[in-house]
């Protein structure tokens, strides 16, 4: 086909996207252990929500496990992912003399001690998260069962029944949707004028930075595709942003297989991001099956930039494995 049969496709590329630093420091803790220590290294749960980064890691040697349970006595290294783990995981480990290495996101671990102060503190505690999620899961798991009622909706906030309604505090998962929470929030405010909240806001900066930029570009094109796994919280709250800021058509995809090409047939501009366990080989897999069909041109629309770098848990640094 020649150039001039192909119908011309713009593409604005959002930026920031994809990896941030809790998800780099965790998949380079799992290569430097297998560098370190050679392959088997155990990994309890994905060590981010992305099956290309998983599977990359089990060809290189890394065995991924739902339970300490399913890990047979050994020496090699036990990694707990990026999402964090109830305190009952590395309390397990250590009973049975695992080599555990703790790659949970440093901002997560910074809710963790959030809930922790304000156990300490004598105040029942509402976290803002999406039930069942390890994150959610690892942060309840921190005190002892009943300590941390969860909200989800609005609508659990208004059900909330908390034993002291004037000693409250809110924590919150690190990768929601930034508006949604805004509200949930606002109503605890509401309900509970003196509940306390976060120094600093627990929703992450990469999760807000990205969110940002789809808010952006949304109203600007016809479609949004976010790369990024299913199981991935960020990744589908970067695509329910997208139809929210105008975008009808917002397609989560992890692989160009993915699409369903019919959907993108009458699309003129085309914005591309990727969740923050997203690897930019996927977005750039998609972005060359596009050229494949259409005269493509690429735009990088960037909101701001990112410099927040987290060094390796300390097992895995220069110094502790010389």
């Amino acid at each position: 086909m020649a150039d001039a049969e192909f119908p011309p496709l713009d593409i604005l590329l959002c930026a920031p996207r994809g990896f941030c630093a809790g998800v780099v420091r965790a998949i380079d803790a799992v290569e430097r252990a297998l560098s370190l220590y050679g392959a088997p290294v155990y990994v309890r749960h994905e060590i981010v929500h992305n099956r290309f980064v998983v599977e990359r890691l089990k060809r290189k040697g890394a065995i991924f496990v739902e339970d300490l349970s399913e890990i047979p006595p050994t020496a090699a290294p036990v990694i707990f992912s990026a999402h964090g783990v109830p305190k009952s995981v590395p309390e397990d480990a250590f009973k049975r003399g695992l080599f555990a290495i703790d790659a949970t996101c440093p901002l997560v671990t910074k809710v963790h001690r959030e809930a922790e102060i304000h156990h300490k503190r004598a105040r029942e505690i509402v976290l803002i998260g999406h039930a069942g999620h390890p994150e959610v899961i690892g942060t309840m798991g921190q005190l002892p069962q009943g300590a941390i009622l969860l909200v989800e909706s609005l609508a659990d906030v208004a059900r909330l029944q908390p034993r002291d309604p004037e000693n409250l505090a809110y924590v919150t998962q690190t990768t929601l949707s930034v508006d949604d929470t805004a509200e949930i929030v606002a109503a605890l405010k509401r309900r509970y004028p003196g509940i306390a909240g976060p120094h600093k806001e627990d929703i992450c900066y990469a999760t807000t930075n990205r969110q940002e930029a789809v808010k952006q570009v949304a109203p600007l094109v016809d479609a949004l595709i976010v790369v990024g796994s299913p199981n991935s919280s960020n990744s589908q709250r970067l695509r329910e942003v997208g139809e929210r800021a105008g975008c009808k058509l917002s397609r989560l995809v992890l692989h160009a297989s993915d699409l369903d090409w019919s959907e993108f047939e009458a699309v003129k501009r085309l914005a591309i991001t990727a969740g923050a366990s997203a690897p930019e080989i996927l977005v750039e897999e998609i972005i060359d099956a596009f050229g494949e069909r259409r005269r493509v041109t690429v735009e990088t629309v960037s909101t701001t930039d990112e410099s927040v770098f987290f060094p390796l848990p300390k097992a895995l640094r220069d110094d502790a494995a010389a």
